[in-house]
């Protein structure tokens, strides 16, 4: 095989992956969230406020004012709370949870591949982080 036929594959590979059901989730939820402005209004608030409190984490004592640090830090943490229990987010997220799993698999797939194993039995074997409630790994 030619190095120009398993790039083609790899092309391929490429238009399926563009046709899974995971993928057309993915890219429709991460389109509904670039299209929500409240949430990217929310998502720009957060990174000036991280930025801010960056700032403050650069100064001495001195030149820090504590207390303008704290109401940061509060409101950074309330901002964030609504961008991830905004529908619009939480839909992004679950989408892209999926089409992760996906990806995974597939790279988990050339990867022992490559390193010699039978690709009819290569596959990503999620690690366990004892948090079942996270997981759908071990039934």
């Amino acid at each position: 095989m030619e190095n120009k036929d398993i790039i083609e594959i790899a092309r391929d590979l490429g238009r399926q992956i563009q046709k899974e059901d995971s993928y057309i989730r993915f890219r429709a939820a991460r389109q509904a969230a670039d299209e929500d402005k409240e949430l990217q209004e929310l998502i720009q608030r957060f990174s000036e406020l991280r930025e801010q409190i960056e700032e403050d984490a650069s100064k001495t004592d001195e030149e820090r004012d504590i207390e303008a640090s704290k109401k940061r830090a509060e409101d950074m943490s309330k901002v964030y709370a609504r961008i991830m229990t905004n529908e619009r987010m939480i839909a992004y997220n679950d989408a892209k949870d999926d089409f992760d799993i996906i990806m995974k698999r597939i790279s988990a797939i050339i990867q022992k591949s490559s390193d010699g194993e039978d690709p009819d039995t290569a596959d990503y074997i999620p690690e366990c982080s004892g948090n079942c409630a996270a997981c759908g790994g071990c039934g």
